[in-house]
C-alpha cells in the first residue's frame, strides 16, 4: 500500500476549545506497531469528556477518537499476528505493561502503566493512525465499515457492563439509550432477556428507538419502573440516576454505571441500598471482553445505528452528541 508523506487530522490543542483541522506528518510504527490506514472512527462520549475538560490527564496536542476501522498498512518488524491489509478494530485501551499487580491479576484494563487510544495517545480523528499489534481485533467482513465503529468501544463497554450482571437476571433496566445501550441490548434481547429503557424524559424518539430493537419498555427516567428490575445499568453520566436505580431493582439486585465519567451522585437514605443492592463502576475493557463481544456481535447478528459525518465535521458531531440531536452512533468517515 503506497503510503503519503502527511494526512489530514482533527487535533484537540486545548480542553474547551474547537478541535482544529490540520495537515500533520504520517507516524511510523514502532517493532510492535501497525500503521493503519482508516475507514472510520465513532464518536463516543468519552471524546466529549476529553473535549469538555472532564477528563483531565489528556495528552495535548491529541487526536481523539478510539472507536477505529481500518487497514493494516505497514507494521514493525516485530508483528506477527497481523498483515498488510487486514482489516482490524482499534479500542480504547491501546497498551498495558503486564507486569504490575493488576495485569498479573488478569486485570489489564486496571493496569497502572497502560495507554488509551485517543487520550494518552493519537485516536481515529485523522486519516492515519498508529496502533499496538497486540490490542487490535481482527473485524467479521460485515463489520469492515462504519457500522462497525461503534462495536469497540460502546459495544464493548455495554458488554463489561452487561457481564457483570447476574446471568440469571431477567428484568434489566437501561438508563441513558445511546450508542452503548442500543447494542447491548440487541444482546440482551438475542439472549431472552427483558430490556426496560429509560430515556431523557419526553425523549420519545429514544423511547421508539428502544422498542424497534426488542425493548420491553421505554419510558422517562423520572418514571418509577413498571417492574421490579433485577439489574440496572447507567450509560448517562448523571449522578441523579444512581439512587434512582437502586429505588426500581429488586433485593439483591447490581447497579452497574458504564461511563467514564458521571455528575455528583446525591446523598440517599441508606434503605434502597439495603437488602444486598450494590453499585459497581466499570473501567475500560480487557481484551477478552473484546474477543467475546466480537463473537457475540457476530452470532446475534448485533447492527448498529449510525449517522455519518466526514472527518472535517468532527465538532458539528460532538455537539450533537452533546445536545442528544440522533439516536444510535456518530461516526466520522475518511
Amino acid at each position: 500500500m503506497k503510503i503519503p508523506n502527511s494526512m489530514q487530522a482533527m487535533v484537540l490543542e486545548k480542553q474547551k476549545q474547537p478541535l482544529v483541522l490540520k495537515t500533520i506528518n504520517i507516524p511510523s510504527p514502532s517493532a510492535e506497531q501497525v500503521l493503519v490506514k482508516i475507514i472510520a472512527c465513532g464518536v463516543c462520549r468519552t471524546d466529549l469528556h476529553i473535549a469538555d475538560g472532564e477528563l483531565s490527564n489528556p495528552k495535548l496536542p491529541l487526536i481523539i477518537g478510539h472507536e477505529i476501522v481500518g487497514v493494516v498498512a505497514q507494521k514493525g518488524n516485530a508483528v506477527s499476528t497481523l498483515k498488510e491489509g487486514d482489516v482490524i478494530g482499534i479500542p480504547w485501551l491501546g497498551f498495558t505493561c503486564g507486569k504490575c499487580k493488576y495485569c498479573l491479576r488478569g486485570k489489564e484494563n486496571l493496569c497502572e502503566n497502560a495507554l488509551f487510544t485517543g487520550y494518552t495517545m493519537n485516536g481515529g480523528y485523522a486519516e492515519y493512525t498508529i496502533a499496538f499489534e497486540k490490542y487490535c481485533f481482527h473485524l467479521d467482513k460485515k463489520y469492515a465499515n462504519a457500522s462497525g465503529a461503534p462495536l469497540l468501544c460502546a459495544g464493548l463497554i455495554g458488554y463489561r457492563s452487561y457481564s457483570m450482571i447476574d446471568k440469571n437476571a431477567e428484568n434489566i433496566g437501561i438508563y441513558g439509550f445511546g450508542a452503548a445501550a442500543h447494542l447491548i441490548t440487541q444482546a440482551a434481547v438475542f439472549h431472552h432477556k427483558k430490556i426496560y429503557a429509560f430515556t431523557r424524559d419526553g425523549d420519545v424518539p429514544a423511547q421508539q428507538f428502544a422498542l424497534n430493537l426488542g425493548a420491553t419498555w421505554a419510558g422517562n427516567s423520572s418514571q418509577p419502573s413498571p417492574v421490579k428490575l433485577d439489574a440496572a445499568i447507567i450509560f448517562a453520566p448523571a449522578g441523579n440516576l444512581i439512587p434512582k436505580a437502586l429505588q426500581d431493582i429488586d433485593k439483591g439486585g447490581k447497579v452497574i454505571c458504564g461511563g467514564i465519567h458521571m455528575s455528583d451522585i446525591p446523598s440517599f437514605s441508606y434503605d434502597i441500598l439495603w437488602e444486598e443492592r450494590s453499585i459497581q463502576s466499570v473501567a475500560n475493557l480487557t481484551r477478552k471482553d473484546g474477543e467475546e463481544f466480537l463473537k457475540l456481535a457476530a452470532a446475534a447478528s448485533i447492527k448498529t445505528e449510525t449517522k455519518l459525518f466526514q472527518l472535517h465535521e468532527a465538532n458539528e458531531a460532538l455537539r450533537q452528541l452533546r445536545e442528544g440531536k440522533f439516536t444510535g452512533a456518530a461516526v466520522l468517515i475518511m
